[in-house]
């Protein structure tokens, strides 16, 4: 089977995948740069890319805390081409040399990021060095990741270095960087902003563009690139026929083909397959609509853990089997808790009709670092992540990590509205929530967290909307729905964590009190969902969660994608409502 692209959605052919064993060497003392490790680390480890050493799956195995890891292979370069070396993902800081030279540096952990290394390399063998740096530091993103010696809470074994798939890729000196994809839905069109490399305004360069669907095409146009940039807009509407345009959904997710192609002087530089859906997100009162039609949300929280590999993926055929099981269950979403999940992972989930709402890893200080470096991560995630039309909402902001005092803080109320704006400045299309949970500043969805686990309970805390939402209790006994000086506006509401049972164990937890076997399970299951799904104002739901991860037992998988009760009779309670 031929091998699925890093990046699905924007794709040459000419590509290499750096993936498998490098030379590796831990660094405690910082010393490797002084020691001109650059021209050569120490050759006593191996690693497997692109697997954390941490992991099983690495080939080390060794979850203590490394402040500094290096990384060292060849490559053969055989083209006269441009040559870019791509990393989906390093946790936290990397520098790269290149035949002992600098090329650059980045930081972030849930970024992809790209180095131009053509003008360091040479025709034959080549020297790729990596040095990724990692902290504890709160100021830093880290989502799930421990910043303690041991796991504790919800916080699993910490993630360092290289930990997402490594690629070569060969293109024109002349070549596109990026494209952004718009669906104008009512329109029956797709905007595109396309931008090039190059931004010589007397370069002579063109772009075209090739819409089909199913192989037959549909719409072609051709637009000059000025100041480095095209922007148009194109119908996917066949001509003579108005009921044409193909919507992507969960029930239809259809997806059309585009190919970007770049001229300079009339000769072809640059050709780059990609794809888009025509979906549009809206908000009408308490209703979250797809497509002008009412969506109840059947979510469920996935953390994107594996046993072997942590935040890893083995396999895209390990994606994919996550994503079966979920459709199984009765889900048409998730929320990718506190991690950026893999490129083809949302691939798949734009294929097979997966709704997904996208959330970055928190910090957890508050202080002007953390704000610089949550800000521009942030909003490098929402640029990179676009163009998917299975993301229907963006969630910066969860349980108020990072911004702890966010209920009377001023400073952590305006950070939240200025990534709230910053996101809607760039993606005007999308719901954004800030502060999943409780202690809502200005948000697009109210969403509520509660681990309650009587269903009778439950009903009696939530059934009074108009007392809940006015902040005048605490909604999950411990916090209030908004923070001080912000209060609801007439949004969708959604209980966006619940659930978490977990079976009776000697190791390991869950929500509330653990259940002694399945029929337990079931008929708790039953009474939590049957109370949010005769509550008229909520319109949808997140259940916690798919699969156990490390010391937390409440998934409805093993870690290793076993169920624990009959899928069958959880599809028919997610169901019943729409039924």
């Amino acid at each position: 089977m031929k091998e699925l692209h890093p990046r699905p959605q924007f794709t040459r052919n000419d590509w290499e995948s750096l993936d498998g064993e490098w030379h590796f060497a831990f660094d405690d003392k910082n010393i490797g740069e002084v020691n001109d490790w650059s021209n050569g680390i120490p050759k006593d480890k191996t690693i497997r890319v692109p697997f954390s050493y941490e992991t099983k799956k690495s080939g080390i195995e060794d979850t203590s805390h490394h402040p500094a890891v290096w990384y060292e292979r060849t490559i053969n370069v055989a083209h006269d081409k441009n040559v870019l070396l791509h990393f989906e993902g390093a946790d936290y800081y990397t520098t790269l040399w290149v035949n002992g030279l600098k090329v650059g540096n980045h930081q972030g952990a849930y970024t992809a990021f790209v180095f131009d290394i053509t003008n360091y390399v040479h025709q034959g063998e080549n020297q790729i060095v990596v040095k990724v740096e990692d902290s504890i530091d709160c100021a830093q993103p880290r989502g799930k990741q421990r910043w303690l010696k041991d796991n504790f809470g919800c916080w699993y074994v910490q993630t360092t270095g290289i930990w997402k798939t490594v690629w070569l890729e060969y293109v024109s000196p002349i070549h596109m960087d990026y494209v952004k994809m718009t669906p104008a839905y009512d329109k029956g069109e797709i905007a595109v902003e396309l931008y090039t490399n190059q931004w010589q305004s007397d370069a002579n360069i063109t772009a075209s563009a090739e819409i089909s669907f199913e192989g037959k095409v549909i719409n072609k146009v051709m637009v000059n690139v000025i100041d480095g940039v095209a922007k148009f807009s194109a119908s996917v509407i066949e001509k003579g026929n108005p009921w044409s345009m193909k919507s992507w959904s969960p029930h239809t997710p259809n997806l059309y083909e585009i190919q970007f192609e770049l001229f300079q002087d009339g000769n072809s530089v640059d050709l780059v397959n990609s794809y888009f859906g025509m979906r549009k997100i809206s908000i009408e009162g308490r209703k979250i609509l797809l497509n002008n039609r009412e969506l109840y949300q059947r979510l469920i929280l996935d953390q994107g853990y594996w046993e072997e590999s942590d935040l890893t993926p083995p396999s895209v055929e390990a994606l994919e089997t996550d994503i079966d099981k979920i459709l199984e269950m009765g889900y048409n979403g998730v929320r990718k808790h506190q991690k950026i999940e893999d490129n083809r992972f949302l691939y798949l989930c734009d294929k097979k009709g997966l709704l997904v709402w996208s959330e970055v890893g928190a910090t957890y200080t508050f202080n002007d670092q953390a704000v610089s470096n949550f800000t521009n991560e942030w909003l490098e995630i929402v640029k990179q992540n676009y163009n998917h039309p299975c993301i229907i909402t963006w969630v910066p902001f969860n349980e108020s990590w990072g911004i702890g005092d966010v209920f009377v803080s001023d400073a952590q109320q305006k950070f939240t509205e200025g990534i709230y704006y910053l996101t809607k400045t760039f993606d005007s299309m999308r719901p954004v929530v800030t502060n999943d949970g409780w202690e809502h500043t200005i948000s697009d969805i109210i969403t509520l967290h509660d681990y309650e686990e009587f269903g009778e309970e439950f009903r009696k805390r939530y059934e009074n909307d108009e007392e809940l939402l006015s902040n005048n209790i605490q909604h999950n006994k411990e916090r209030y729905p908004f923070a001080k000086g912000y209060g609801y506006k007439g949004q969708p509401v959604i209980i966006s964590e619940f659930g978490g049972i977990a079976f009776a164990s000697e190791s390991g937890w869950g929500y509330g009190n653990q259940v002694k076997d399945e029929a337990a399970f079931i008929k708790r299951f039953d009474r939590i969902h049957q109370a949010i799904q005769d509550l008229d104002y909520v319109c949808g739901f997140c259940y916690t969660q798919v699969t156990d991860v490390q010391q937390e037992i409440n998934g409805l998988l093993t870690i290793d994608r076993k169920a624990k009760v009959d899928v069958t009779k959880i599809r028919e309670i997610n169901e019943r409502r729409i039924k």
